[in-house]
């Protein structure tokens, strides 16, 4: 029987199809996410699979509840980007959201996620670095949480402070 995080993982892979991220399969970065999370859990990993199921494919709410229950579907919704006609309105939206939330898996799956983005830019494998810095002040009054995922935001802000 395969474990939970397998089964999401192979639910995300079915559902993101051939989407790229990047020069890679759209799994390349679930996969990230999850290895970033493997010491927060089995439910931090399920939710890397999941977390941009609703957002990047036609993946519903109710089919992640069905599926990996309630909770799980509550926490992807948290990490599933508002809508809005341009970037900064939805990412203003998606950070109110994070910033009322007190769902504290929602919230280190969206850390791990934001690391895995930078590390892929660090890399020199995407252009979007100075994106996320324009970003960082918002995103981490939103989402960061004192003695949650530590690790991940001292990660994250190492990135930034590199070469400053």
């Amino acid at each position: 029987m395969p474990s939970s995080v397998q089964t999401a993982r192979e639910f995300a892979l079915a559902a993101h199809g051939s989407q790229p991220y990047g020069q890679h399969p759209y799994v390349y970065h679930l996969d990230a996410v999850a290895e970033l999370l493997a010491p927060f859990g089995e439910q931090a990993q399920v939710a890397a699979y999941l977390h941009d199921t609703v957002e990047d494919t036609a993946t519903t709410l109710e089919e992640i509840a069905a599926r990996f229950g309630r909770p799980m579907a509550d926490c992807v919704a948290i990490l599933t980007d508002e809508q809005g006609e341009t970037r900064s309105v939805r990412k203003a939206k998606t950070n109110a959201k994070l910033a009322a939330t007190s769902n504290t898996l929602a919230l280190t799956v969206k850390a791990a996620d934001r690391l895995a983005n930078l590390l892929e830019c660090h890399s020199g494998a995407c252009d979007k670095l100075e994106m996320y810095r324009q970003e960082q002040e918002a995103f981490r009054k939103s989402a960061w949480r004192d003695g949650l995922c530590d690790d991940l935001w001292q990660r994250i802000d190492g990135i930034f402070h590199q070469g400053q």
